[in-house]
C-alpha cells in the first residue's frame, strides 16, 4: 500500500461532515511537523483551519484544500459504508475520496518526498480549512484575512479540487465565475381566488418580471468565461388551497458571472426592474464570490508541464463548475491553479477515485512543486 492511498484512508475514515474536523488536521499536522513545518490552528467560531510553512524566504507557494465533506445521504444505499475507506476493484471508495481527501494526502506525501531528495529555495506552505462545503465563513476566507494583517502574501496556490473529467488531469480550472445569489419576497394582497378585484396577487405581478430577467443577455462572456447566467433556483407561494389567492411569494435566484460584468451592475439593473414594476418587494442579496482568472503565469505552465509529465498528455484550461475557495486566494494577487481527481462521483453516493490516479496525482504534485520552489 503506498504512503498516499493509507493517509487518504486515514483521513476519509474520519467523519469530518461540515464544518467538523474530527481529528484530520491533527493528522496532516503530526505528518507535517514531522519534515519541519511550523504549523498552527487557527479556530474561528466552529471551523478548525491549519495554516503551514516551511522555509523562511523567497516566494511563497501553498497548498489549499478541506478536510470537511458533505452528508452522506441514506448509508445503507452506499456499497460499502461511506467512512469505512473500502479499497475494492482498484478504486478507494469513500466520502471525500475525491472532494478532497485524497487531494490533501497526495499533497502531503508530495512535499514528503520532495523535501527528501530536494533543496528548498523558496516557502512551502499548507491552507487547509473544515469550512468549504458549508456556509464558507470562518474558513479560508477568514484565514486570508488574518494572513493579510501578518502581511503574509501568497505568490502561488495549488488548490486540490476534483477538477478532471475523464482521467486525472484531464482538466484544470485556471479560475471560476462569480456567483451572486438572492431571496426576493414580493407581498401582494391575499384574498378569495372568486374575488380577485380585492386581492393582489403577488404571482401574477412578478412573472413578467422573471421572464424578462430569464431573456436578458448580461454578457456574451470572453475567451475564458461563457457568457452570465440567471438561474431560478426556487419559487414558493400559496396557502395549499386552489381558492385563495396567496398574499406572499419568495422566489430565490443566482447569478453565475463572467468578468464582462460586475455584481454592483446586475444589481442595480434587477432593482431597476422590480421597482419599474412597482412592487412592493424585499430583495437580499448574498455575493458568494468574484470570478477571477489566472490565465497566464508560472503556476499555470507548472501545472501543464507536470501533467504533460506524468499523464503524457496536455491538460484543458477552464473556469466552468461552481466556486471554490480559490474565490478568496485569488483577489490577493495569487497565481490560483485547482487539480485535483476525477469529479465523477463527489458528493454522490458511492464517491470513489482509482488508487492510480491518487499516486499519479501525488507524483504530478511533486512535480510542480520542484518547478516553483526548488
Amino acid at each position: 500500500m503506498s504512503k498516499t492511498l493509507e493517509l487518504a484512508q486515514q483521513l476519509i475514515q474520519r467523519p469530518s461532515v461540515t464544518p467538523l474536523d474530527e481529528g484530520c488536521q491533527e493528522l496532516i499536522a503530526k505528518r507535517l511537523k514531522a519534515i519541519g513545518f511550523n504549523v498552527e490552528t487557527l479556530q474561528f467560531e466552529d471551523v478548525t483551519n491549519l495554516w503551514a510553512t516551511l522555509g523562511s524566504s523567497g516566494p511563497l507557494f501553498v497548498f489549499a484544500g478541506h478536510t470537511d465533506v458533505v452528508p452522506t445521504g441514506p448509508e445503507n444505499s452506499w456499497l460499502y459504508p461511506p467512512f469505512s475507506a473500502t479499497v475494492a476493484d482498484g478504486f478507494l471508495h469513500g466520502r471525500g475520496a475525491a472532494d478532497m481527501k485524497g487531494s490533501i494526502a497526495a499533497m502531503v506525501t508530495a512535499v514528503e518526498r520532495f523535501m527528501a531528495v530536494s533543496e528548498l529555495n523558496a516557502r512551502i506552505g499548507f491552507l487547509i480549512t473544515s469550512d468549504e462545503e458549508g456556509i464558507a465563513v470562518n474558513g479560508t476566507q477568514k484565514v486570508i484575512k488574518e494572513l493579510g494583517d501578518r502581511n503574509i502574501k501568497i505568490d502561488y496556490c495549488l488548490v486540490g479540487e476534483p477538477s478532471s473529467s475523464e482521467e486525472l488531469g484531464d482538466t484544470v480550472k485556471i479560475g471560476r465565475r462569480g456567483s451572486l445569489g438572492a431571496k426576493l419576497v414580493i407581498t401582494g394582497t391575499q384574498g378569495h381566488v372568486a374575488y380577485p378585484q380585492l386581492a393582489i396577487n403577488p404571482i401574477h405581478k412578478i412573472l413578467p418580471v422573471l421572464t424578462h430577467l430569464t431573456d436578458i443577455t448580461w454578457d456574451e462572456g470572453n475567451a475564458s468565461f461563457p457568457a452570465t447566467s440567471f438561474q431560478i433556483s426556487n419559487i414558493n407561494a400559496g396557502t395549499g388551497a386552489t381558492n385563495v389567492i396567496p398574499g406572499q411569494i419568495q422566489i430565490v435566484f443566482n447569478f453565475r458571472f463572467s468578468t464582462e460584468i460586475d455584481a454592483p451592475t446586475i444589481k442595480s439593473r434587477v432593482t431597476q426592474l422590480l421597482d419599474e414594476a412597482e412592487l412592493n418587494y424585499q430583495l437580499d442579496w448574498n455575493l458568494w464570490g468574484n470570478p477571477f482568472l489566472t490565465n497566464t503565469g508560472k503556476l499555470v505552465e507548472a501545472v501543464s508541464e507536470s501533467i504533460q509529465k506524468n499523464c503524457g498528455y496536455d491538460t484543458e484550461r477552464s473556469t466552468a463548475g461552481g466556486t471554490s475557495d480559490g474565490r478568496f486566494i485569488a483577489p490577493t494577487g495569487a497565481e490560483v491553479v485547482e487539480l485535483g481527481p476525477c469529479n465523477a462521483t463527489i458528493h454522490q453516493v458511492d464517491e470513489k477515485i482509482t488508487v492510480a490516479e491518487l499516486d499519479t496525482l501525488s507524483d504530478v504534485y511533486q512535480s510542480v512543486l520542484q518547478a516553483i520552489v526548488n
